[in-house]
Protein backbone atom coordinates (compact mmCIF):
# COMPACT_ATOMS: atom_id res chain seq x y z
CA UNK A 1 0.00 0.00 0.00
CA UNK A 2 1.31 3.43 -0.92
CA UNK A 3 1.89 5.76 2.05
CA UNK A 4 -0.56 8.62 2.54
CA UNK A 5 0.83 11.91 1.19
CA UNK A 6 2.01 14.14 4.00
CA UNK A 7 0.48 17.39 2.75
CA UNK A 8 -3.14 17.85 1.67
CA UNK A 9 -3.93 20.86 -0.53
CA UNK A 10 -7.60 21.74 -0.75
CA UNK A 11 -9.01 24.19 -3.29
CA UNK A 12 -11.81 26.27 -1.78
CA UNK A 13 -14.47 26.00 -4.47
CA UNK A 14 -18.12 26.46 -5.26
CA UNK A 15 -19.73 24.02 -7.65
CA UNK A 16 -19.48 25.62 -11.14
CA UNK A 17 -22.93 26.77 -12.23
CA UNK A 18 -24.27 29.89 -13.97
CA UNK A 19 -25.34 32.67 -11.65
CA UNK A 20 -23.31 31.30 -8.72
CA UNK A 21 -19.74 31.03 -10.04
CA UNK A 22 -17.34 33.93 -10.57
CA UNK A 23 -20.21 36.41 -10.34
CA UNK A 24 -17.80 39.32 -9.86
CA UNK A 25 -16.71 38.74 -13.46
CA UNK A 26 -20.25 39.43 -14.71
CA UNK A 27 -19.96 41.70 -16.63
CA UNK A 28 -17.92 41.51 -18.81
CA UNK A 29 -18.75 37.79 -18.86
CA UNK A 30 -22.19 36.28 -19.11
CA UNK A 31 -23.16 33.89 -16.28
CA UNK A 32 -22.67 30.77 -18.40
CA UNK A 33 -19.26 32.01 -19.53
CA UNK A 34 -18.25 32.71 -15.95
CA UNK A 35 -19.33 29.20 -14.91
CA UNK A 36 -17.32 27.68 -17.76
CA UNK A 37 -14.27 29.71 -16.79
CA UNK A 38 -14.72 28.61 -13.16
CA UNK A 39 -14.72 24.97 -14.24
CA UNK A 40 -11.55 25.56 -16.30
CA UNK A 41 -9.86 27.17 -13.29
CA UNK A 42 -10.68 24.12 -11.17
CA UNK A 43 -9.25 21.74 -13.74
CA UNK A 44 -6.04 23.73 -14.10
CA UNK A 45 -5.58 24.25 -10.36
CA UNK A 46 -6.10 20.58 -9.55
CA UNK A 47 -3.80 19.57 -12.42
CA UNK A 48 -1.25 22.01 -10.97
CA UNK A 49 -1.53 20.27 -7.59
CA UNK A 50 -1.06 16.93 -9.34
CA UNK A 51 2.07 18.30 -11.04
CA UNK A 52 3.41 19.45 -7.65
CA UNK A 53 2.75 15.99 -6.22
CA UNK A 54 5.41 14.61 -8.54
CA UNK A 55 8.02 16.65 -6.65
CA UNK A 56 6.62 16.58 -3.09
CA UNK A 57 4.34 14.44 -0.93
CA UNK A 58 1.01 16.09 -1.79
CA UNK A 59 -2.62 15.01 -2.12
CA UNK A 60 -5.19 17.15 -3.94
CA UNK A 61 -8.66 17.99 -2.66
CA UNK A 62 -11.61 20.18 -3.50
CA UNK A 63 -13.07 21.77 -0.37
CA UNK A 64 -16.50 22.44 -1.77
CA UNK A 65 -19.90 23.97 -1.18
CA UNK A 66 -22.81 23.66 -1.24
CA UNK A 67 -23.62 20.12 -0.18
CA UNK A 68 -25.56 18.00 -2.65
CA UNK A 69 -23.90 19.35 -5.82
CA UNK A 70 -20.88 17.08 -5.86
CA UNK A 71 -21.71 15.77 -9.34
CA UNK A 72 -21.19 19.24 -10.82
CA UNK A 73 -17.46 18.78 -10.29
CA UNK A 74 -17.42 15.63 -12.42
CA UNK A 75 -15.10 16.02 -15.39
CA UNK A 76 -13.61 19.27 -14.09
CA UNK A 77 -10.93 17.91 -11.74
CA UNK A 78 -7.57 16.21 -12.14
CA UNK A 79 -7.60 12.44 -11.68
CA UNK A 80 -7.36 11.40 -8.04
CA UNK A 81 -8.70 14.66 -6.61
CA UNK A 82 -10.86 14.01 -3.53
CA UNK A 83 -13.74 16.09 -2.19
CA UNK A 84 -14.37 17.36 1.34
CA UNK A 85 -17.33 19.48 2.36
CA UNK A 86 -16.47 23.02 3.50
CA UNK A 87 -19.77 24.88 3.77
CA UNK A 88 -19.28 26.28 7.27
CA UNK A 89 -21.85 23.93 8.76
CA UNK A 90 -19.64 22.70 11.61
CA UNK A 91 -19.21 23.82 15.20
CA UNK A 92 -16.40 26.37 15.52
CA UNK A 93 -15.39 29.00 18.10
CA UNK A 94 -17.67 32.02 18.22
CA UNK A 95 -14.96 34.36 16.92
CA UNK A 96 -14.59 32.35 13.71
CA UNK A 97 -17.24 33.65 11.32
CA UNK A 98 -18.14 33.84 7.65
CA UNK A 99 -15.64 32.36 5.22
CA UNK A 100 -13.36 31.52 8.14
CA UNK A 101 -15.77 28.76 9.12
CA UNK A 102 -15.38 27.14 5.71
CA UNK A 103 -11.59 27.43 5.78
CA UNK A 104 -11.32 25.90 9.24
CA UNK A 105 -13.73 23.11 8.29
CA UNK A 106 -11.59 22.27 5.25
CA UNK A 107 -8.39 22.15 7.31
CA UNK A 108 -10.03 19.95 9.95
CA UNK A 109 -11.40 17.56 7.33
CA UNK A 110 -8.09 17.10 5.53
CA UNK A 111 -6.19 16.51 8.76
CA UNK A 112 -8.80 13.97 9.83
CA UNK A 113 -7.99 12.03 6.68
CA UNK A 114 -4.56 11.43 8.21
CA UNK A 115 -2.35 13.98 6.44
CA UNK A 116 0.35 15.67 8.51
CA UNK A 117 -0.44 19.13 7.14
CA UNK A 118 -3.29 20.88 5.39
CA UNK A 119 -3.34 23.77 2.96
CA UNK A 120 -6.29 25.85 1.79
CA UNK A 121 -5.85 27.30 -1.69
CA UNK A 122 -8.05 29.74 -3.57
CA UNK A 123 -9.84 28.87 -6.80
CA UNK A 124 -8.92 32.16 -8.50
CA UNK A 125 -5.25 31.66 -9.42
CA UNK A 126 -4.96 29.14 -12.28
CA UNK A 127 -1.45 30.29 -13.26
CA UNK A 128 0.07 30.01 -9.77
CA UNK A 129 3.63 28.66 -10.17
CA UNK A 130 3.83 24.96 -9.32
CA UNK A 131 7.01 25.66 -7.38
CA UNK A 132 4.97 27.60 -4.79
CA UNK A 133 2.97 24.46 -3.98
CA UNK A 134 6.11 22.36 -3.73
CA UNK A 135 7.75 24.90 -1.42
CA UNK A 136 4.66 24.90 0.77
CA UNK A 137 4.67 21.13 1.20
CA UNK A 138 8.40 21.08 1.91
CA UNK A 139 8.13 23.83 4.53
CA UNK A 140 5.30 22.01 6.31
CA UNK A 141 7.23 18.73 6.26
CA UNK A 142 10.05 20.20 8.34
CA UNK A 143 10.10 19.74 12.11
CA UNK A 144 8.26 22.25 14.29
CA UNK A 145 4.92 23.98 14.01
CA UNK A 146 4.58 26.78 11.48
CA UNK A 147 2.31 28.50 8.97
CA UNK A 148 2.88 29.00 5.26
CA UNK A 149 1.23 32.12 3.86
CA UNK A 150 0.80 33.02 0.20
CA UNK A 151 -0.11 36.73 0.18
CA UNK A 152 -2.22 38.11 -2.66
CA UNK A 153 -1.56 41.52 -4.16
CA UNK A 154 -4.99 42.74 -2.98
CA UNK A 155 -4.12 42.28 0.71
CA UNK A 156 -5.72 38.86 1.07
CA UNK A 157 -4.04 35.52 0.64
CA UNK A 158 -4.19 32.83 -2.01
CA UNK A 159 -2.81 30.06 0.22
CA UNK A 160 -2.57 29.21 3.90
CA UNK A 161 -0.97 26.02 5.19
CA UNK A 162 -0.60 24.60 8.69
CA UNK A 163 0.18 21.44 10.62
CA UNK A 164 -2.65 21.73 13.17
CA UNK A 165 -6.17 23.21 12.92
CA UNK A 166 -5.39 26.52 14.63
CA UNK A 167 -8.84 28.13 14.86
CA UNK A 168 -7.29 31.43 15.96
CA UNK A 169 -5.84 31.90 12.47
CA UNK A 170 -9.42 32.38 11.22
CA UNK A 171 -10.77 34.41 14.13
CA UNK A 172 -11.88 38.04 13.98
CA UNK A 173 -10.92 38.42 10.31
CA UNK A 174 -12.67 40.97 8.10
CA UNK A 175 -12.99 38.68 5.09
CA UNK A 176 -12.88 40.10 1.54
CA UNK A 177 -10.88 43.14 2.64
CA UNK A 178 -7.29 44.24 2.11
CA UNK A 179 -6.44 43.46 5.75
CA UNK A 180 -6.83 39.66 5.63
CA UNK A 181 -3.16 38.74 5.19
CA UNK A 182 -2.00 41.26 7.80
CA UNK A 183 -4.58 40.05 10.31
CA UNK A 184 -3.53 36.44 9.67
CA UNK A 185 0.08 37.35 10.39
CA UNK A 186 -1.08 38.93 13.66
CA UNK A 187 -2.99 35.77 14.62
CA UNK A 188 0.08 33.63 13.89
CA UNK A 189 2.19 35.95 16.06
CA UNK A 190 -0.31 35.54 18.90
CA UNK A 191 0.14 31.76 18.59
CA UNK A 192 3.93 32.16 18.35
CA UNK A 193 3.94 30.38 15.03
CA UNK A 194 6.72 30.87 12.54
CA UNK A 195 5.35 32.27 9.27
CA UNK A 196 6.95 31.19 5.99
CA UNK A 197 5.86 33.61 3.24
CA UNK A 198 5.63 32.77 -0.43
CA UNK A 199 5.93 35.42 -3.16
CA UNK A 200 2.94 37.65 -3.80
CA UNK A 201 0.52 36.42 -6.49
CA UNK A 202 -2.84 37.60 -7.79
CA UNK A 203 -6.48 36.51 -7.74
CA UNK A 204 -8.67 36.67 -10.83
CA UNK A 205 -11.82 38.26 -9.46
CA UNK A 206 -12.44 41.48 -11.40
CA UNK A 207 -12.11 43.02 -14.87
CA UNK A 208 -8.51 44.17 -14.35
CA UNK A 209 -7.22 40.81 -13.11
CA UNK A 210 -9.13 39.00 -15.87
CA UNK A 211 -7.29 41.13 -18.41
CA UNK A 212 -4.02 40.29 -16.63
CA UNK A 213 -4.85 36.59 -16.88
CA UNK A 214 -5.76 36.84 -20.56
CA UNK A 215 -2.42 38.46 -21.30
CA UNK A 216 -0.51 35.95 -19.16
CA UNK A 217 -1.86 32.86 -20.90
CA UNK A 218 -0.95 34.37 -24.27
CA UNK A 219 2.53 35.53 -23.26
CA UNK A 220 5.49 33.90 -24.97
CA UNK A 221 8.22 35.47 -22.84
CA UNK A 222 9.57 33.33 -20.00
CA UNK A 223 9.24 34.66 -16.47
CA UNK A 224 10.77 33.58 -13.19
CA UNK A 225 9.29 31.66 -11.51
CA UNK A 226 7.43 30.26 -14.50
CA UNK A 227 3.64 30.42 -14.09
CA UNK A 228 1.56 27.29 -14.53
CA UNK A 229 0.50 27.31 -18.21
CA UNK A 230 -3.21 26.74 -17.39
CA UNK A 231 -4.20 25.10 -20.71
CA UNK A 232 -7.87 24.60 -19.78
CA UNK A 233 -8.18 28.25 -18.78
CA UNK A 234 -6.50 29.31 -22.02
CA UNK A 235 -8.97 27.20 -24.00
CA UNK A 236 -11.93 28.67 -22.07
CA UNK A 237 -10.75 32.21 -22.76
CA UNK A 238 -10.38 31.31 -26.44
CA UNK A 239 -13.94 30.00 -26.55
CA UNK A 240 -15.21 33.18 -24.92
CA UNK A 241 -13.31 35.29 -27.42
CA UNK A 242 -11.70 37.36 -24.69
CA UNK A 243 -8.97 39.69 -25.86
CA UNK A 244 -6.56 41.53 -23.55
CA UNK A 245 -7.48 45.18 -22.99
CA UNK A 246 -10.81 44.67 -24.75
CA UNK A 247 -12.89 42.90 -22.12
CA UNK A 248 -16.19 44.23 -23.42
CA UNK A 249 -15.88 41.89 -26.43
CA UNK A 250 -16.93 39.04 -24.13
CA UNK A 251 -20.20 40.74 -23.25
CA UNK A 252 -21.34 41.29 -26.83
Amino acid sequence: MRPLPQCAIGVMAKAPRPGFSKTRLCPPLRPEQAAGLSAAFLRDITENIAAASRSASIAGYIAYAPAGLEMLFHGHLAAGTRLVLADGSVSVPDDVAGFGRCLLQAVQAMLRHGHRSAVVLNSDSPTLPTSFLVRTAEALAADGDRVVLGPADDGGYYLLGMKAPHARLFADIAWSTDSVAAATRDRAAELRLEVIELPVWYDVDDRQSLDRLAQAVRANAATTPPPYPAPFTAAALERIGLQPRDLDLAAE
